[in-house]
């Protein structure tokens, strides 16, 4: 970047509305300086000349305007500063003034909304206008006007940008939006990730990928984001971005001044195949209430707020699972209300039966129950929690051995949901049958940090809170499935569902340490991801397998139909199509377990 030390003449002050002066100095003998060599600040008043860029209101709602000089050949100093005070008021774009008075660092508005909001770090420098007055020197003026947005071409120091035009010469990926703050989250050099999913917790490697999303990043802002951007992929591709470097909640920032060009990635239309003779998947429901299952009970606790909401969702639901094609499913948050007809699980089986017979296929969905069905008396189980998990799966295909297993001792029930173990056949010609397998569904407890206590807080790692929990629930996990509590008497045993922990945290550590291997890592899958959080990309949904049970693995997909989509697409918005059914994305596994 160009950087040239302007060298001015003081001028007098014009008789402008924008001109003001303080009582009690006289800066008419102040020298004109660079703003880039005030970064620190400055006790004393100083005079700085520049081109107006760009309205910036203070964070107490008084006129401001970003004022840009021709630089001071310094790359590391920002060449903007912050006009401040009513001597401001009538600035516009693109004059050319030279301004008087003290510099500080001032609070930037939170959101680009008035008002600095409590605890808000973002600061820039600023001065606190005293004179405001026309550029006198031609020379100067008709530099400042051929002033150009700053180029960069990969993630720069954005504190020496700050405040300053810049324009992106590189693509940029869309990783995250949220309409309600008006950002969008974008990355140099393709997607971030969660430090927890590539290394260790507190590790240097997790540190290190930290930081460098942190370089990566770049908050977008502004009203020239346009529709398009909020509506679009993570994933997607933007070009073209130009507008000023402000810091956005302690992270670099894009406040734009045009619309990026935006090419979006297209969504998976097909879902995934996956070798094998049986297929095996989890899925996080994301709250699937249906009320009191006779159409009313609205708004749940958790989903739908309506019994239209619940139909809408139900039937993303039932296109994600139906278009898989699963021989058994492990689902996360079903409402726990029980096994009856009126039950969400019950309901969405019939659903799945409805949707096989619009296709001519068999109406054969069942759902395993730690009791004999329908269970009718039960209404709720297992655990007490607002939601459970569950295990569904073709009777054509499978036949279930026994009743379900479940675990309440310990943090489960309590916190971790109850896990559910059932054992399984598959079933072949000639009604033979294949060895039994266990399916194992589990959720671990949320990294929300409520009630959280001791070892239970966020250490600061980067693991959030309860993570001493559910490195506690995978252990006990681990102790109880090797008591083998289905009786299968076989070693055919998978652990799958929301573990609520990324690939590297101590949960899955803890149980890697005991023998259960990662499927996508024994399915040599690269870079595999279902949630989106923050913009970053990670497994919070996994597939572990007992050595003997891996040794069946033919293949592991997930199908990401949610992680990347935005909330428009969901129900609640009248998104169509399996998009957004969650915000997790399905795994599908393929074994050969079926006899010949």
């Amino acid at each position: 970047m160009t950087r040239i030390r302007p060298a001015l003449a003081f001028a007098p002050c014009l008789l402008l509305a924008a001109c003001a002066s303080a009582p009690h100095a006289d800066r008419s003998t102040l020298a004109t300086v660079p703003i880039g060599t005030l970064q620190a600040g400055a006790a004393a008043p100083v005079r700085v000349a520049g081109v107006v860029t760009a309205a910036l209101p203070g964070a107490d709602g008084q006129p401001g305007w970003l004022l840009q000089d021709a630089g001071d050949g310094d790359a590391t100093t920002s060449d903007a500063i912050w006009v401040l005070g009513p001597a401001a008021a009538a600035l516009t774009p693109g004059q050319t003034v030279e301004v008087a008075g003290p510099v500080r660092r001032a609070a930037l508005p939170v959101g680009g909304k008035s008002g600095a909001g409590k605890g808000n770090a973002d600061t820039l420098l600023a001065i606190d206008a005293a004179q405001v007055e026309p550029l006198r020197s031609r020379a100067l003026d008709k530099r400042l006007r051929a002033l150009t947005p700053t180029v960069v071409s990969a993630a720069p120091d954005w504190r020496a940008l700050a405040g300053m035009r810049v324009r992106i010469a590189a693509p940029l990926t869309l990783a995250d939006r949220d309409r309600e703050r008006g950002t969008v989250e974008a990355a140099f050099d393709g997607p971030l990730w969660q430090p927890g999913e590539r290394a260790a917790p507190g590790s240097e490697a997790a540190r290190a990928v930290a930081a460098d999303n942190l370089r990566r990043r770049l908050t977008l802002s502004g009203d020239a984001l346009g529709e398009a951007a909020y509506a679009a992929r993570s994933g997607s591709r933007l070009d073209a971005l130009q507008g000023i470097a402000l810091l956005r909640n302690g992270r670099p920032g894009l406040r734009l001044e045009r619309a990026p060009q935006l090419q979006a990635a297209p969504r998976p239309q097909q879902p995934p195949r996956v070798d094998g003779s049986l297929r095996i998947a989890a899925f996080n429901l994301e709250n699937l209430f249906n009320g009191d299952g006779r159409s009313g009970g609205f708004p749940t606790p958790r989903g739908a707020r309506s019994e239209a909401e619940f139909h809408a969702q139900l039937a993303k639901l039932v296109e994600t699972i139906h278009a898989m094609n699963p021989d058994v499913a492990a689902l996360m948050e079903l409402e726990n209300d029980g096994y009856g007809p009126d039950s969400t699980l019950a309901q969405l089986v019939s659903a799945l039966d409805r949707a096989d017979a619009a296709d001519g296929g068999a109406q054969d969905w069942r759902y395993a129950a730690p009791c004999r069905q329908p269970c009718a008396a039960a209404v709720r189980g297992p655990g007490g929690d607002l939601i459970r998990v569950g295990l569904i799966y073709r009777g054509q295909r499978v036949a279930a051995r026994g009743l379900a297993a479940t675990l309440t001792q310990g943090p489960f029930g309590t916190h971790s949901r109850v896990p559910m173990a059932q054992a399984f056949q598959a079933l072949g010609a000639g009604g033979r049958r294949g060895p039994a397998f266990v399916v194992a569904a589990n959720h671990f407890k949320s990294k929300g940090c409520r009630d959280a206590e001791g070892g239970d807080r966020d250490q600061g790692d980067g693991a959030a809170c309860w993570n001493a929990l559910r490195s506690d629930s995978a252990r006990r996990l681990d102790a109880w499935l090797k008591t083998d509590p289905t009786r299968s008497g076989g070693q055919l045993t998978m652990i799958v569902g929301d573990l609520n922990a990324y690939a590297q945290e101590q949960p899955l550590r803890e149980l890697y340490a005991a023998g259960w291997q990662d499927a996508f890592a024994a399915a040599k899958v690269a870079a595999p991801y279902s949630y989106v959080y923050d913009g970053e990309l990670g497994r919070l949904d996994h597939a572990l397998l007992s050595p003997a049970l891996a040794a069946t693995l033919r293949g592991a997909a997930e199908w990401h139909t949610n992680a990347d989509e935005p909330e428009s697409a969901g129900y609640r918005a009248g998104g169509a199509g399996p998009w957004r059914s969650s915000d997790h994305d399905p795994v599908l596994l393929g074994f050969d377990l079926i006899p010949r």
